[in-house]
């Protein structure tokens, strides 16, 4: 899956000369917490709820109302915003923009086509693309079976499903410490208990069911 299939494209944005009222006020409107900052098109940085509070008089503050409103009325998205922020191309893969974003301990990436910023992709972006590519939200059924690292293990999960005439609409594996793993198999039927036997038999450990039903 690749960047651009989840980013927001056309995001919001701000000048870094605009004043941070006006940063509080798109990210109010829109319901967001992050803008890319442009100056004459091109990025030159990224702006954050938290990164405009912290230029903001608190309420806390012995400032009169008048002299709050002209720092306000001053402070702009340059004296805010995180300079050469890091991005990541549309073309690139989920997964490095997931471990950009976890190594730099950030909660966005702007997007870019060369030098054009396309898009905006954000950790919820990230946890939803995670949630669909194990078809969480989706009716059926998620069998967790524990099986061993061996050639043909999948081959072999997939011919019993496919005995029992069942789609599989997802799979995940996750290595295990041992010689083990957890191969997470969602399929389209709620009737599993044939299957889960028929797996047993075979010498695979059924560790968790989970079923999940259409609410539409």
């Amino acid at each position: 899956m690749f960047v651009k299939s989840r980013m927001t494209a056309n995001p919001y944005t701000i000048s870094p000369k605009d004043i941070i009222t006006d940063a509080f006020e798109i990210m109010s409107k829109h319901k967001i917490r992050r803008l890319p900052v442009l100056e004459g098109g091109k990025l030159v940085g990224i702006v954050t709820e938290k990164e405009l509070q912290k230029v903001t008089p608190s309420n806390a503050t012995t400032l009169s109302i008048y002299e709050v409103n002209y720092l306000l009325a001053k402070a702009t998205v340059k004296d805010a915003m995180s300079k050469n922020p890091i991005a990541i191309s549309e073309d690139a893969l989920l997964e490095e923009a997931a471990i950009l974003m976890r190594d730099n301990r950030i909660g966005a990436l702007p997007v870019m086509r060369g030098d054009k910023l396309v898009g905006i992709i954000t950790e919820t972006d990230i946890f939803d693309a995670f949630i669909d590519l194990l078809g969480f939200r989706d009716a059926g059924t998620r069998i967790t079976v524990e099986a061993k690292d061996v050639p043909g293990s999948l081959s072999e999960m997939s011919s019993i499903l496919k005995s029992f005439g069942v789609n599989v609409s997802h799979i995940a594996v996750y290595k295990g410490s041992g010689s083990t793993s957890d191969v997470i198999i969602r399929i389209n039927s709620s009737n599993t208990t044939e299957i889960e036997q028929a797996l047993m038999e075979r010498g695979y450990k059924v560790i968790h069911v989970l079923k999940s039903y259409d609410n539409n």
